[in-house]
């Protein structure tokens, strides 16, 4: 179930063992190359859109939308004309 603000967010995310919560803001047409991060991530793209690319599989993410990588998992990431703010969370 998506959440419905970032206070519900939270606590879905704590109930499901997250133990950092923050939120991020992408600045408009910003590409990142493969990159990995050190823990599990669950994020709700509040504003804007991406594409995130997983090996050969690219899929656009838009606002009220979320996914999950887990750590270690490397990725790319495109944000869109508007940039995106996303509520992260993540397993440390």
């Amino acid at each position: 179930m998506q959440p419905a603000n970032l206070e519900d967010f939270t606590a879905q995310a704590m109930d499901e063992g997250f133990d950092e919560i923050i939120t991020r803001e992408w600045a408009p047409d910003l590409q990142l190359d493969s990159h990995t991060h050190p823990f599990d991530i669950r994020v709700h793209v509040a504003r804007g859109s991406l594409v995130l690319t997983v090996g050969d599989t690219s899929r656009t993410y838009q606002a009220g939308e979320g996914f999950r990588l887990a750590r270690n998992t490397p990725h790319a990431e495109h944000y869109g004309p508007q940039g995106a703010t996303f509520w992260v969370a993540r397993a440390n």
